[in-house]
């Protein structure tokens, strides 16, 4: 069965804590808002328990159906730190890959936010061998050309 709600776009609400979905009935074309409440959500819960908590309630289930759970889990980070005195620039900043950033320098947290984001964009570029440009023993030169060395990358005179 279809369901008559599409979500079109959501965001958080602060004040209170709330998942915000703009939706379109499909039947009356009318395009809605919904505020969500997060209840029982404090800086301390875990934001993938919440979001599929949320998601899966029957009261939000038909509007959240075409949300992700990784887009409710994002959004549900997003309030978690706002209630731990982060801004929100701060917060959308964690969830960008840096390619030249240290992440044995980052929390726990922030790797797993990042390593959700790799994993979300190998998924997206990953190619299946059903793919009609897939390549079976596909070969790339990733050779670049390096200005820094370290004393580690000279050879020893151990012979290793």
């Amino acid at each position: 069965m279809q369901m008559p709600f599409e979500a079109k776009r959501c965001g958080v609400q602060f004040s209170p804590p709330s998942i915000v979905i703009i939706y379109e009935h499909k039947e009356t074309k009318k395009v809605r808002k919904r505020v969500i409440p997060v209840r029982n959500f404090s800086k301390y819960s875990d934001c993938n328990m919440a979001a599929e908590r949320l998601k899966n309630h029957p009261r939000h289930r038909d509007y959240l159906e075409a949300v992700t759970q990784s887009q409710l889990e994002k959004l549900h980070i997003i309030l978690k730190d706002h209630m731990q005195g982060f801004s929100l620039v701060h917060s959308l900043a964690s969830f960008h890959l840096d390619p030249d950033e240290d992440l044995n320098k980052l929390s726990d947290e922030e790797l797993a936010r990042k390593k959700g984001q790799m994993d979300k964009l190998f998924e997206k570029n990953r190619r299946h061998t059903a793919d009609p440009n897939f390549v079976y023993d596909l070969e790339v030169d990733f050779t670049k050309p390096t200005t820094d060395r370290c004393s580690w990358d000279d050879e020893s005179d151990d012979g290793f």
